[in-house]
C-alpha cells in the first residue's frame, strides 16, 4: 500500500449549492421498508409501469446490427429523428417545425430543462418557476447560479400561475420561466386563453419561456391537451421540452426534444456538442419508429391511465378522501387529512399501510398540504392501496 497522504477533494461550489435530490430519498425510504419484506405499494414516483409497445423494440432490433450506428452519430442527431417529430406535431396540433433549425435531440426531457437554465443564465439571473413545480427546474437554476422567483400554483387559480400576482421587478429582471401542463405534480391542464396570456406575459417582460410538455399525450375526460407551440407568437418567446418517455413507456430509453425558436435550439445544440455525441443511433431509428408509427398504443395508454383515476377515485369516495380529479398526466393531487403535514402524513402512510407517496412538500412551499400519488401500478393495487389507507380512519 502506497503511504502517500489521500487528496482532499474539495467539490465545486456549484457542486455544494444543489438542491437535495428530493426523489433519492424517497426511493431510500420505500427500498429500506421492502428490504424488511413488506408489501410495499409505491405510487409515489413518476416511473411508467408498462412494458414500451412491442413495435418500437422490434424497430431497436432491428437498427442494432446496422454498422452505420456503430459510429459516432452526428452530434446533433441524425435528420430523420428530427423531421419524425416535426411531422408528429403537425399531425397532433398543426405546429410546423423545422427540422434543421427548430428541433434539438436530447438524452431524455430532463436533460434539456437542466440545461437551457445553463444556456441563458448568469450568475444572478432570475428565473420564475412554478410552486409547486418539477424539481430539476431548480437543479438546472442552481447550476447555472441563477436565483429564483415562484409562482404559486394554487386551487382557486386552477394551479395556473397569476402573471399579474407576480411583482413587476420580479418579472422585468426574470430572464427565463417554466410552464408545465399536463402539469406534474397537480394533474391541471392548460387551456389556450392561458398560453396566450403567457406568450404575451413573455413578449412584455423579455422572458424565455420554457413550456415543459412530458405530459402532452396524457389527457382525460375526451379532453386531449394543448401544444404551448400552438399559440400565436409561442416560437418567437420559447420552446416546448417533449419527450417519449410518458407517450411511449420509453423512460429508460432517455429520448426527448427541445422544440421551437432557433436561437434556443441553436444553443441547446452548442451546449451539447460540448457534453455528448448524440444518441446510439439504434434508439434514434427506433425513436423515429414510434413516432411515424401507429398511435394506437398511445390511445389505449391513456384510456388505461383514466380507468385506473375513476378506480381510484372510486375507492377515495368510499374511505371519505375527497379531491379533484386530474384532467391530465398520471398524477393525483391530494389533500392530507387535518392534523397532518404532507410529510408526516407521507411517513406515516408508509409505516402503517405500506404505500408510498410523495410529499407535496417536495415540490415547493405551495405543496404544503397535499400529497402526490402516481396512477402508476394496476387497477386493484390502486384500490387495495386506498383499502390500506382508508384502514387508518384518517378521513
Amino acid at each position: 500500500m502506497s503511504g502517500n497522504k489521500a487528496v482532499k477533494v474539495q467539490p465545486a461550489s456549484r457542486m455544494t449549492g444543489l438542491p437535495e435530490q428530493f426523489f433519492a430519498s424517497l426511493v431510500h425510504k420505500a427500498n429500506a421498508q421492502t428490504a424488511k419484506g413488506r408489501d410495499i405499494i409505491n405510487l409515489g414516483q413518476g416511473n411508467p409501469d408498462q412494458p414500451t409497445p412491442s413495435h418500437i423494440v422490434e424497430a431497436l432490433q432491428e437498427a442494432a446490427p446496422n454498422p452505420q450506428y456503430h459510429r459516432y452519430p452526428p452530434f446533433s442527431g441524425y435528420r430523420f429523428l428530427k423531421e419524425a417529430v416535426a411531422e408528429r406535431y403537425m399531425k397532433d396540433y398543426g405546429v410546423e417545425l423545422n427540422p434543421d433549425t427548430e428541433v434539438a435531440i436530447l438524452f431524455g426531457g430532463k436533460t434539456g430543462l437542466v440545461e437551457i437554465s445553463q444556456c441563458l443564465l448568469n450568475p444572478g439571473d432570475v428565473c420564475l418557476v412554478p410552486d409547486p413545480g418539477y424539481p430539476d427546474y431548480w437543479s438546472g437554476v442552481s447550476l447555472a447560479g441563477g436565483t429564483m422567483e415562484y409562482m404559486p400554483l394554487t386551487a382557486n387559480h386552477a394551479f395556473l400561475p397569476d402573471y399579474d400576482a407576480i411583482p413587476v421587478e420580479a418579472a422585468d429582471k426574470a430572464k427565463l420561466m417554466f410552464i408545465n401542463y399536463p402539469n406534474n405534480p397537480t394533474g391541471a391542464t392548460a387551456d389556450s386563453a392561458f398560453y396566450a396570456k403567457t406568450v404575451e406575459f413573455a413578449a412584455k417582460h423579455n422572458i424565455v419561456v420554457a413550456s415543459d410538455f412530458a405530459y402532452g399525450a396524457i389527457g382525460f375526460d375526451g379532453q386531449a391537451p394543448i401544444s404551448f407551440l400552438q399559440t400565436p407568437g409561442a416560437k418567437e418567446v420559447g420552446v416546448e421540452f417533449y419527450t417519449l418517455s410518458k407517450t411511449y413507456n420509453m423512460a429508460g430509453w432517455r429520448v426527448g426534444f427541445a422544440l421551437g425558436n432557433s436561437q434556443i435550439v441553436s444553443l441547446i445544440n452548442l451546449i451539447q456538442d460540448h457534453y455528448y455525441c448524440s444518441l446510439f443511433g439504434g434508439i434514434q431509428a427506433a425513436a423515429a419508429a414510434a413516432l411515424t408509427g401507429p398511435q394506437q398504443c398511445v390511445t389505449e395508454l391513456t384510456a388505461a391511465y383514466e380507468s385506473r383515476r375513476n378506480a381510484l377515485f372510486a375507492a377515495m369516495d368510499e374511505i371519505g378522501w375527497h379531491a379533484d380529479k386530474p384532467s391530465g398526466s398520471f398524477f393525483c393531487w391530494l389533500p392530507v387529512p387535518e392534523g397532518y403535514t404532507s410529510a408526516s402524513f407521507a411517513d406515516y402512510v408508509l409505516e402503517h399501510a405500506d404505500v408510498v407517496l410523495a410529499p407535496g412538500i417536495g415540490f415547493g412551499t405551495h405543496g404544503e398540504g397535499y400529497v402526490r400519488l402516481g396512477l402508476l401500478a394496476p387497477e386493484e393495487r390502486l384500490q387495495e392501496a386506498i383499502r390500506r389507507i382508508g384502514k387508518l380512519n384518517l378521513f
